[in-house]
């Protein structure tokens, strides 16, 4: 194993004027493969102290991240089982503020170079 697969991806949150996406890194010297980000479930926000989850982000699988590569993992926000309109996409919510609680996390699946499958845990949210 690798002195970085433990945590060999970071990630990071790219706004712009009309929304927010996630760019994925793979930091490793080699490529990953089947690499997911697993459904992130949101706490409900309009339930005083929550509610079920409402609200959920899928991602889009990927079939590898290739050494050193940055990519941005496409999503969706689901609501009640359907897909919402961008302008009610929910990823936002998962950007890391400063000092603030992380509440959710990433957790990111993927097979190393043995093909043995990988995970890895990245606190979010606020």
């Amino acid at each position: 194993m690798i002195g970085t697969a433990e945590k060999p991806f970071t990630i990071k949150f790219l706004e712009t004027e009309s929304d927010v996406q996630l760019e994925l890194t793979n930091a490793t010297d080699h490529a990953l493969k089947a690499v997911e980000v697993l459904t992130v479930f949101l706490k409900d926000e309009e339930t005083p102290g929550g509610g079920p989850s409402q609200a959920h982000i899928k991602f889009e699988a990927l079939s590898q991240v290739r050494a050193k590569e940055n990519v941005v993992v496409s999503h969706k926000t689901w609501i009640n089982g359907k897909i919402v309109a961008a302008a009610h996409d929910q990823l936002q919510r998962l950007r890391v503020i400063a000092g603030a609680v992380r509440p959710y996390v990433l957790d990111i699946s993927w097979q190393d170079t043995e093909g043995k499958a990988r995970f890895q845990r990245i606190p979010v949210g606020h």
